[in-house]
């Protein structure tokens, strides 16, 4: 059993892999101070409620907060009794490297997504994250990440907002029934939905256009869904592709050890 941890800035997910598919995914907040002992306790509580035995014996790591790296590579050798893969760290190895600048560190997240990306559709493709930040990660026809963009992520920007302007309210992210609002909140809504969807839709053609040929878009993270019903651009929505990285990745290193 493989255990495959996506430890975000915001949220944490954790899930199972039994050698053929997840048998369990599990989604916490990302806090620093969280120490192995709990992160045990709560993740065997879960398990126990999903019936689903906690045989672990190996375990692949992606985190874009690296404070908690710490504590997660002790839960995996005391509980597990086994080494963690930490992507993006020398021992572990990727399928194709990045190429970028010299001396760029590249977002594990992003290299994640990548080599799923890859193995599902191939290359020239963009995958579209949305996460605390909304990143765009451009895949060579071999596979390489070779570049990208970042922009602020939906409910960071929402958040912004509301601290620059105290008088708008906190609002939830939804498709709202017509662009023109008719009260602050419906303007809000509206202003980060359609937004956000000629972001992608811009930035996507601006990276076609330099990249002259057609690419194929692939959309990931919890917003995806929710922004595909307000745009045609994504050629697929997939909510498991970080986590089919990781198991790819983890597969690919045990393969060359």
């Amino acid at each position: 059993m493989l255990l495959c941890i996506d430890c975000g800035n915001t949220n944490t997910v954790f899930s199972v892999w039994d050698g053929k598919e997840f048998r369990c995914t599990l989604r916490t907040s990302t806090e620093h101070q969280r120490t192995a002992d709990q992160y045990f306790v709560w993740f065997s509580t879960l398990m126990e409620h999903h019936k689903v035995p906690v045989d672990i014996d190996a375990c692949v790591i992606s985190a874009t907060a690296p404070r908690v790296v710490f504590n997660l590579r002790v839960l995996c050798d005391r509980y597990f009794n086994c080494r963690p893969l930490v992507v993006g760290k020398p021992d572990c190895a990727l399928p194709v490297a990045p190429r970028v600048d010299q001396g760029t560190t590249v977002g594990p997240d992003r290299l994640v997504n990548t080599v799923a990306g890859f193995d599902r559709h191939g290359g020239d493709i963009i995958v579209v994250d949305f996460g605390t930040a909304t990143t765009f990660d451009v895949v060579d026809t071999d596979g390489a990440y070779i570049g990208g963009v970042i922009s602020p992520g939906v409910a960071t920007s929402l958040e912004a907002l509301h601290m620059a302007a105290a008088a708008l309210p906190h609002v939830d992210v939804t498709k709202p029934q017509s662009a023109i609002g008719t009260n602050t909140v419906a303007c809000m809504q509206s202003g980060i939905y359609w937004g956000y969807v000629g972001l992608v839709e811009g930035i996507v053609r601006q990276i076609r256009i330099e990249r002259e040929r057609p690419m194929k878009v692939i959309a990931t993270g919890g917003l995806a869904p929710l922004f595909e019903q307000g745009t045609d651009i994504f050629d697929s929505v997939e909510d498991d592709l970080t986590m089919h990285g990781l198991v790819l990745i983890h597969e690919f290193n045990k393969d060359i050890a």
